[in-house]
């Protein structure tokens, strides 16, 4: 592969791109990106987390680059050097387009605006958009034999997010190492995109927990049989050499949820820039159409931010202001997994209280990091499932979530402390 150009990275050195690379780094859809910030409005708490999700797409190249061309190296599940290259373009092309369908903010406001389908849904339409189909195109004259834009599709969204849209998605096959490909960019233990946000979260939020040695997890990967679905199939493993990267990539995960994806400051700032979203998006009508929905970006949503902190008569004015005014800014609480929705909701009533003073978010099916199923190469050259290798247990970091005006926080408290729970954290400042 020729390469045209070059990127320096703070976290990986110089990204190298080829021309068509360039032209899909140079779309519309993707300079978006330059205005998305990677960790939504963590920078309000921690300073540096002022990176986009421009960088960590070219991250997430080259992390994946780097996974594939040392599976090449370990097997011969290709069978010519051709289709060696062709994959390898395929990889690095859905690794640039896995996050083009984010929203303002990333994740912040994606569980009120998108739903189940999340940002996935608007990265397939991006894909398959006219901003992109010419440098799609361009390589399918290269392989005509291929379907490119079906293989791109596949290998930046994955299997699972397909399937759970149904229509002509619901039984989209994947041959086995179209599935490995997948897993590459979106897998739960090895995928490049999460390699990649932990390192570039961890470094610029200066929270050290997120660190781990990522050459060696790469280095002991590998292309391993599995049944799937009733039949014989592929899948990403891990050499016995490599468990401990393994679980340290794991507890990676956790103490950044702990410290910053799931701290409570982030999550009180979160829950106000979301609430504000949803009033400007139903406002604007900005999921209308692509172009409406690429019309938006941090920029114009801190544009109508700052018109509505001085306009008392805005839908969005509270929240505006509780993101300028800490005293004004709802307390952010673990809720605990007994606790049922309809205790909270009886609140409103003992308490009498007003609309927008009482809110949660509830996750019903929690992740369960503890539970690692992947297959391990022993070197006895059996295979084992890493439940049965790994000797560290990682519970789940993921929370469901109260949020309170300060004016009430006591009352709540106390409410959830007579449910029988003291909270772990709350936010008071």
């Amino acid at each position: 592969m020729a390469y045209y150009k070059k990127i320096y990275d703070p976290l990986h050195g110089f990204i190298r791109l080829s021309s068509a690379e360039k032209d899909l780094i140079d779309s519309l859809a993707f300079q978006r990106l330059h205005s998305i910030h990677q960790l939504g409005v963590a920078y309000l708490v921690y300073p540096g987390a002022s990176h986009t999700r421009f960088e960590h797409s070219l991250g997430v190249m080259e992390v994946a680059t780097e996974i594939f061309d040392r599976l090449v190296e370990k097997g011969d599940f290709f069978t010519d050097d051709a289709e060696i290259q062709y994959w390898r373009q395929i990889v690095r092309f859905a690794a640039l387009c896995h996050d083009l369908g984010h929203l303002p903010f990333s994740h912040v406001g994606e569980k009120r605006l998108l739903g189940e389908e999340g940002h996935e849904k608007w990265t397939l339409a991006l894909i398959e958009s006219s901003f992109l189909r010419p440098i799609w195109d361009s390589l399918q004259k290269e392989h005509p034999s291929r379907s490119v834009m079906e293989d791109i599709i596949k290998t930046s969204i994955g299997k699972q997010k397909l399937r759970q849209w149904g229509g002509k998605w619901e039984q989209v096959a994947f041959a086995p190492l179209e599935f490995v490909m997948s897993q590459i960019i979106t897998g739960d233990f090895f995928g490049a995109d999460r390699i990649d946000y932990l390192l570039r979260d961890a470094r610029c939020t200066g929270v050290s927990y997120g660190l781990f040695d990522y050459h060696q997890l790469i280095e002991m990967l590998c292309i391993l049989p599995c049944e799937m679905e009733g039949e014989e199939s592929l899948t990403l493993g891990i050499e016995e050499n490599g468990i401990e990267s393994c679980e340290a990539l794991l507890l990676a995960r956790h103490f950044m949820h702990k410290r910053v994806y799931q701290y409570p400051s982030v999550k009180a700032y979160s829950f106000h820039m979301a609430r504000f979203m949803e009033k400007l998006y139903a406002k604007t009508h900005a999921l209308s159409s692509l172009n409406r929905y690429l019309s938006y970006t941090d920029h114009e949503v801190l544009t109508e931010l700052r018109a509505a902190l001085l306009d008392p008569s805005h839908a969005g004015h509270e929240d505006a202001l509780s993101l300028h005014v800490r005293e004004h800014r709802c307390l952010a609480m673990q809720m605990p997994s007994y606790l049922k929705l309809e205790e909270i909701e009886e609140w409103k009533t003992r308490y009498q209280l007003e609309d927008g003073v009482l809110d949660w978010s509830f996750i019903e099916h929690r992740l369960v990091d503890s539970e690692a199923s992947f297959p391990v190469l022993l070197k006895n050259r059996t295979i084992m499932d890493a439940k049965m290798c790994m000797e560290i247990q990682i519970p789940s970091a993921v929370s469901s979530w109260i949020y309170v005006s300060p004016k009430y926080a006591d009352s709540i408290q106390k409410a959830i402390e007579s449910s029988g729970y003291q909270p772990l954290s709350s936010i008071k400042e």
